[in-house]
């Protein structure tokens, strides 16, 4: 379990409002009930209306600072790509697979640092057979956002069609939510704004998906300072004629939500609608979905019809969460990871971080978990020295046990991250150990009891609002968070995972402790900028001590054998790291080590 604050970010939900109430007099007279009654109702208009243009003026002021980024990227002229490491720790983003080349695209996201929110617009390309990435600086590309939609298409050399999202402001209490819809031209690396009236009011945490020549977007939620709203409408973006419109699907909707997942059919005649989030006003606690849906399509060409119905699958469905990441599969599979299972109350979120995986056949109708089988040369391996060294009756029971015979235990990994603060992360990982399925062929098919691997398998570590998408049969998984405390990890760690092979995650980027930046809340504005002051006036004397104390440092620590790669240093040093890490934290060392990540 995890302890965050009350202000729910993972979700983008609204935060609490203050209730406004009238009063009347217990005793006296008629009139004078009135009278306070009225004084009371006057005050609470009054209330209203000052957050209504409270709310409109902040609005006025985003939009403002958001006319500013776009002067400034207004000022870039030509494109200019440049080779450059992994993006930074973000998430909300959206990463998506090229529709012609081996390469995978990231747009935008948000980082959170304990004090600012930054948002980003930046676009980068990832070389799946090089494992290297470009950032691309376009002349005039929409604004900063998250939580928006991306999709990517086959036409006109490749595009990449981005809708809506939020912005927010440096607080984090601020949002402004877009509906405007863009296009990048992957052939000839240019963003134009596509302006076409009827298209959704503005919103984030909506769906995008696409569904023959059309771009379906449905839900997502809209908020201000006053007010709330999620949605469940659906809309169409016609490809060919560059054109809007509002469905009306008959049958029994979902109930408006944000951050389903949503997919295509394979036969592209309709989407299916899993989960989400959602808020009702005057109500603290959300709501997790775990309800699904079939949007259907009918008729012919300009004469559609469409209709929802519930959809009952079959299988091990996921239990309840928000903030997983979604990625359309081979063969008709839609893959489903992470995300967050909240408890909410009017003071505190707790929260149970996930990072399993699942899978929904749509063939089939049916979810089943996404269980790793271990690399098979190196099992070979294991099994034909185990023939040679057993013998008796015990020794061939443990051998039929470790070779997946008999159903293993779960196994615990833990790793200890030191981060550049000195705050020691202890993440704890359950991997499943192997299990037997009922049924035979879908156990060979999906499961693969034989296969379970009988050592631990790295994964990525547990996580909500990560990025994902699949190419070539390949899964890859980028950044995300999670939190401890009142803290939150952001990420930019980076796997792939072969969805054909289903054998082990590869580490393409590993997490870098060093991007862990987390500042404390400041008990007011007067502290954060007193902090300021002093941090400017003694910069120079820091960063000279700082220097000297890095030089002396850098002789006492652990040397880098020859021919040793960062991986093989790190483990071979860590509990040195672990124990400098505790020593300069003090006395209190163990009231800063951090609860268990699930």
């Amino acid at each position: 379990m995890v302890h965050v604050t009350p202000r729910n970010k993972r979700h983008k939900s609204p935060p609490r409002r203050l209730k406004l109430t009238t009063v009347s007099a217990v005793m006296g007279k008629k009139g004078k009930k009135e009278k306070k009654v009225k004084g009371a109702e006057k005050t609470a208009a009054k209330m209203e209306k000052k957050v209504s243009k409270r709310s409109k003026r902040e609005e006025e002021d985003l939009e403002a600072l958001i006319a500013e980024f776009q002067n400034l990227d207004a000022t870039k002229t030509q494109v200019v790509e440049t080779t450059c490491p992994p993006p930074s720790p973000r998430l909300s983003a959206t990463l998506s697979a090229h529709p012609e080349k081996e390469e995978l695209i990231l747009f935008g996201g948000e980082f959170f640092n304990g004090r600012k929110t930054y948002l980003y617009n930046d676009l980068f390309f990832y070389n799946i057979k090089k494992n290297s990435w470009v950032k691309s600086d376009i002349p005039n590309p929409p604004p900063p956002r998250c939580s928006h939609q991306a999709v990517v298409v086959p036409q006109g050399g490749g595009q990449l069609w981005v809708f809506g999202g939020e912005f927010a402001s440096p607080n984090g209490e601020q949002f402004y939510h877009y509906k405007d819809l863009w296009v990048l031209h992957l052939a000839t690396h240019t963003w134009e704004n596509i302006k076409a009236p009827g298209g959704p009011p503005g919103r984030s945490g909506h769906r995008m998906v696409l569904s023959k020549k059309q771009l379906l977007v449905f839900g997502g939620f809209h908020e201000n300072t006053r007010d709330f709203i999620y949605y469940n409408d659906v809309y169409s973006f016609s490809l060919d004629t560059f054109s809007w419109s509002r469905l009306a699907p008959s049958g029994s909707a979902p109930s408006p939500r944000s951050a389903s997942q949503m997919t295509s059919t394979p036969d592209g005649m309709g989407v299916i609608i899993y989960g989400g989030y959602s808020k009702v006003k005057d109500v603290d606690k959300g709501t997790i979905h775990s309800d699904m849906f079939l949007l259907k399509r009918e008729g012919k060409e300009g004469q559609e019809k469409w209709s929802w119905s519930r959809v009952s699958p079959s299988g091990n469905k996921p239990p309840p969460r928000s903030s997983f990441s979604m990625a359309a599969g081979p063969a008709g599979r839609a893959v489903l990871f992470g995300g967050v299972c909240d408890e909410e109350d009017e003071e505190t979120l707790e929260g149970d971080f996930y990072n399993d995986l699942y899978l929904y056949d749509a063939l089939k109708n049916r979810w089943f978990p996404g269980l790793l089988r271990g690399n098979k040369s190196e099992k070979k391996k294991r099994r034909r020295g185990k023939k040679g060294g057993a013998e008796g009756e015990g020794a061939e029971q443990r051998q039929e046990e470790e070779e997946g015979g008999a159903p293993q235990g779960p196994t615990e990994v833990i790793k200890e991250i030191v981060t550049e603060d000195g705050t020691v992360m202890t993440i704890k990982e359950v991997i499943p150990g192997a299990q037997e399925d009922e049924e035979e062929e879908e156990d060979e098919e999906e499961e693969d009891d034989d296969g379970a691997a009988s050592a631990p398998l790295v994964e990525p570590c547990a996580r909500g609002s990560a990025m994902a998408t699949v190419r070539q049969g390949k899964l890859f998984l980028y950044g995300g968070m999670f939190e401890i405390g009142d803290r939150q990890f952001t990420l930019n760690d980076f796997y792939s995972l072969d969805l054909n092979k289903m054998d082990q995650w590869e580490v393409l980027v590993e997490m870098d402790p060093k991007t862990q930046e987390w500042l404390e809340e400041s008990e007011s504005e007067e502290d954060e900028e007193e902090e300021e002051a002093k941090g400017a006036e003694g910069e120079e004397e820091e960063e000279s001590g700082e220097d000297g104390e890095d030089e002396e440092d850098e002789e006492d620590h652990p040397a880098v054998q020859e021919g040793e790669s960062v991986t093989d240093y790190q483990t071979r040093t860590e509990q040195y790291w672990i124990g400098l890490a505790r020593a300069n934290m003090g006395a209190d060392a163990k009231d800063k080590k951090l609860p268990d990540c699930p």
